[in-house]
This record gives structure tokens, sequence and C-alpha cells, in this order.
């Protein structure tokens, strides 16, 4: 059975059977309700989820699906599918994406908070990528002079992200953030991202030195970074940050860990703060806006292709979707246009995330159904092939087979095979692009 390492994939797991179960009856009885209440609780406290919110949480779904009104419904069993889906809306923080609340005019001061190891300077330096590409001019502060060879990480972090970063001499943070703050006035920066001092554990030092960091700069958001992998723990550091400092939101980093889950179905709850922001990965651009209902058709294996859409659309550019639409038509498609494809779909998060995403696909289909390795064989013969070769796979005869097998760490017959596959790929992709009848029937094949 495929198994994704992702934050919901157990609780997900769980989930998906109780809403198959559900979705096919006709009738729901009380027994029904309560006997499905149960498996959600035990599912909840399972994924280290607050106790207080599970009691909420089972108690008002109770109370909404004994309503008259959905027992008279015409299919009873999904619309307590929908029951179940908007409760854990609410929980994860309502309908949409809570937005940074940032000045037009001037410069808009974000404070990073959070322990140490908890990923915050990582996150300062994906939180600036990101308003960067919105088209805000970032300049990242290092306040953390504390932790050894922190300034360094984040000025290494700022230059891979393409974002300057202020630091100092000074063993003085609160004067860092001022002068930082005078810096980015006279040279026209909009945005200034604070990145503190964490510790291993919570004391006064640290939320004094915090507060007069704060106080100092004025900060337009105080963005708590927490680890998933911490799970409750997570929630009772946030609880106390924002008790003693105040947060605006939070972002949860090692969102693509294998934790439960708790933290980011109490945090809400709990804290009063929505979470903004996840972490999904290493790279630079893994720093995702947290959409509820998103989130929650995930963890009811509803998938969220409006997220797959987007990363799609990150990858897409008309023009050249055009000329490769015109390429598969001529049967000119090369060798180079199926690298670029292979690689397309690496920027997008790989197989994993993508699956994930497909409604009914979690825990059905797993990488190796999809031939990943394969297609991993298929990039590295490529990329041991000239850009002669890749453009024209006619002349890879025998002598060059086996160099490119070589280069590659593979088989002569990974190569012929590749080159077989590669010729008959390209003869379909000349009929779909020119029958419309050929295209309605492969859509119908994949389920579309």
């Amino acid at each position: 059975m495929y198994k994704s390492k992702d934050m919901f994939d157990s609780i997900s797991d769980k989930f998906s059977n109780i809403i198959r179960n559900l979705s096919g009856k006709s009738k729901i009885s009380e027994k029904n309700i309560f006997d499905t209440i149960e498996e959600i609780k035990n599912t909840l406290l399972d994924a280290d989820v607050n106790i207080r919110v599970v009691r909420r949480f089972v108690n008002q779904t109770a109370e909404e699906a004994l309503g008259e009104k959905v027992l008279k419904n015409v299919n009873p069993g999904q619309q307590f599918v929908k029951i179940i889906y908007d409760r854990i809306v609410k929980v994860l923080g309502g309908e949409g994406a809570q937005k940074l609340e940032l000045k037009s005019d001037g410069v808009s001061v974000i404070l990073m908070e959070g322990l140490q190891g908890s990923g915050k300077t990582t996150a300062a330096a994906k939180l600036a990528l990101r308003l960067g590409k919105e088209g805000r001019k970032v300049l990242l502060v290092a306040c953390d002079v504390v932790r050894p060879a922190a300034i360094e990480q984040l000025c290494i972090l700022g230059s891979s992200v393409g974002t300057e970063v202020y630091h100092e001499d000074s063993k003085d943070p609160v004067r860092i953030a001022k002068n930082a703050l005078v810096h980015a006035k006279v040279n026209h920066f909009d945005t200034l991202i604070v990145d503190t001092s964490g510790r291993m554990f919570l004391d006064e030092k640290l939320m004094t030195e915090l507060e007069n960091i704060s106080n100092a700069v004025r900060p337009d958001e105080k963005l708590f970074v927490a680890d998933a992998m911490t799970g409750q723990n997570a929630v009772n550091i946030a609880k106390e940050f924002n008790d003693k400092i105040g947060i605006t939101g939070v972002i949860l980093s090692k969102f693509d860990s294998d934790t439960r889950g708790g933290a980011a179905m109490s945090i809400m709850s709990i804290v009063g703060k929505p979470v903004k922001f996840i972490g999904t990965g290493e790279k630079p651009t893994d720093l995702e806006v947290f959409y509820p209902e998103r989130i929650a058709s995930r963890i009811l294996g509803m998938g969220d292709v409006v997220s797959l859409v987007e990363k799609a659309q990150e990858q897409f550019d008309e023009e050249k979707a055009l000329k490769l639409q015109q390429k598969m038509e001529k049967r000119t498609f090369d060798l180079q246009d199926y690298l670029e494809q292979l690689e397309s779909m690496t920027k997008m998060g790989g197989a994993s995330k993508i699956l994930e995403m497909i409604p009914g696909i979690q825990g059905q289909v797993s990488e190796e159904d999809m031939h990943m390795e394969e297609m991993k064989t298929e990039k590295y013969i490529i990329q041991s092939m000239t850009m002669q070769e890749r453009t024209n796979f006619s002349i890879i005869g025998p002598t060059r087979r086996k160099r490119i097998a070589n280069g590659s760490g593979t088989y002569v017959s990974d190569v012929n095979r590749l080159l077989k596959k590669f010729e008959k790929l390209r003869l379909q992709m000349s009929k779909m692009t020119k029958n419309k009848k050929y295209q309605a029937a492969l859509m119908k094949q994949m389920g579309m």
C-alpha cells in the first residue's frame, strides 16, 4: 500500500475509511451516527489533537448530525460527510487563507518568533522569497546574536533567495533591529523580516528580548514558527508566546514530516491565532499558504485539486505549451522536450505530492504504479546524451547506446527500452493532438 510522507497521512487513511462507509448509505440511523462519532473521536485522539478540541468537535458534529433535517435528507450519508468536512474546516481556521496584514506605504515589519530548532531562520528566508515574488522589496534582519553561525546561516539563505541581509557585529539585537528599520526606510525597502534568537526552552531572558525588539520596531505581523513534529508541545509553546509577547499567526514548519497532525488541528482552537503558512519541504520555494478547506479535503481523502493546479501553473508557460503541442502534432517532439516534462513533475513536488492532491487517488496509487523509478532512470539516460542526440534520437546507433549506458550507469537494454518507448509515445501524442475522438477516449480511460 502506498504511503506518502505527509503530516496527515495516518489521519487521512482513517477518515477516508469513515467517509467511504458513510457515502454509500442511503439511510443513516442514530446508531450509525454514534458509531461514526466514536470512530472520529478515536481518530482525532490518535492524531494527538488536543482533548478539548476533540470533545468540542464530536459534540458539535453529533448535535448537527442528529438534526431532523439531516435524517430526512435524500442522501443523508453525503450530508453527514459535509457536516464532518465543515467542522474540520472550522477547527483549522475557517474558509479561506489568512493573509498577512502589510502596509501599502512605508515599511511593514514581520517579527519571527519561536524556539531554537523550530526552523525559524529557514522560514524567514522562504517568506522573503515568497513576498519578493509578490513584488515586495524585502530586507532580512539577523537579530539572532546567540546561536553560533546563525547570522552566517541567514546570509547564505538570503543569498540563495536573492534577498539582502542586514547584520552587525553588535550583540544588542534591539539596536540591530532599530538600525535595520532606518536602513530599510533610507533604501526604499517595504518589508522587514526580523529573525530573532531562539532558546532550547522558554525563559524570561528570551521573552524580555523579544518584547524589547517588538517595542522598538512595532511589527505589523508577529509570526510564531512551530515545529509540526513536536505535536501538542508546539501548541502549548505557541500559547505561551501569545500570552507574553503576542502573535498574529503561525507558520508550521516540517509539515511534510511523518507526524500525526495534532498541532495543525489544535492550534487555532487553543491559541486563537490562524496558521498562515506551512513549510512543505527543504527547498526555498517550499512554503505554502495555509487553506483550511484544502487541508480538510486532503484529510478526508478528497484530494486538493486547487493546489495541484496552482503548482502546475507555476511551471506553465503558455508560449512553450503551444510550441510543445505543435511539436507533438508534427512528431518533432524530442528527448529534450521529454526531459523537460520529467523535470517539471519534479519541480511540482514529485509523484507523492501530486498523488495526494488528486481526489480518490490517495492510498490507492503508488509511485511504483506510476513507474517513478523508471522515470528517474530515463532522466539519467537522457542527461548522458549530447544535445544533438536528444534532438535527433535516430542517430543513436549501437556505439552511442553503449556510451550513453556507461555514462548513465545503466545497461544498453535500458537505453533500447527508452528509445523504443519514446518512439511509440511520439506516435500516440501525434494521434492525440490530431484526433478529438482519441483525446476523448484517452480522457475516459484516465477517469476524467
